[in-house]
């Protein structure tokens, strides 16, 4: 990744989201179009990463969520998860100093006990090292699961009810937002899906309620800068009413 420009460069011409969660999909089907394994699609998918993030510093997103490895995932082949884990590792080796740099404040959601533990060191210290930067808030969701955070979040109010610290009647949405791994994070505005397909597999789905959807029949090693506007522009051009008459 390189070193970025001082000054955001967003188009004049385009309302830019504040915060941009992308499901990225499409790895296997770039390599086998290619005639290659697998592992070489996900490795192409670390650059379209990197792109990804430079973009939308430069464009003035504010807050970037990418769905990394979700808790379905870990049922593919070892192999496949074994080098999708030394993907990790190296990602997070050679580009922390680089996010740091360049304001990057890295945030990590979902279930870490299963990595091993050299990688929840990585991800402990990406947190910690890039903790006090403001350009960009990149969240990387691993090992995670919408439906596995809301029963957390659950079980966690449910907790402090049977103990008598709150009643029943007491729990609010803020109350459950609350105890949601994004707390502190805006919901998406945009949410970006490559590939074509047109789901959100278990992704954000409390924070989603009101997010905007763009699916993109590009793979997502081909993603770049301009698919990026595209969406953008897609977003800029929708009425966004909340529930409201306008």
């Amino acid at each position: 990744m390189a070193v970025l420009s001082s000054q955001p460069q967003p188009s004049d011409t385009q309302t830019v989201p504040r915060h941009v969660a992308i499901i990225m999909d499409g790895n296997g089907r770039w390599a086998r179009s290619r005639g290659r394994p697998r592992t070489m699609g996900h490795r192409a998918g670390v650059e379209a990463v990197r792109r990804s993030i430079e973009a939308s510093v430069e464009l003035g997103i504010q807050y970037l969520t990418l769905y990394g490895f979700s808790t379905e995932n870990w049922k593919r082949p070892e192999s496949e998860v074994s080098d999708l884990m030394g993907l990790l590792r190296l990602f997070l080796k050679r580009e922390l100093a680089t996010l740091h740099k360049n304001g990057i404040k890295v945030r990590i959601i979902g279930d870490r006990e299963r990595f091993d533990d050299d990688i929840r060191a990585l991800l402990a210290k990406a947190e910690e090292q890039t903790e006090g930067n403001t350009r960009l808030n990149l969240t990387i969701a691993l090992s995670y699961g919408a439906r596995a955070e809301i029963t957390c979040a659950m079980r966690a109010i449910a907790r402090k009810v049977a103990s008598g610290e709150i009643s029943a009647d007491a729990i609010t949405e803020d109350m459950i937002e609350q105890n949601l791994s994004t707390v502190g994070i805006p919901d998406p505005d945009l949410l970006i899906r490559t590939s074509g397909e047109q789901r959100i597999s278990n992704f954000l789905l409390w924070q989603s309620a009101y997010t905007e959807f763009v699916f993109d029949d590009v793979l997502w090693p081909d993603f770049d800068r301009s698919h990026l506007e595209k969406a953008i522009e897609n977003f800029a051009g929708r009425e966004r009413r909340f529930g409201a008459v306008i």
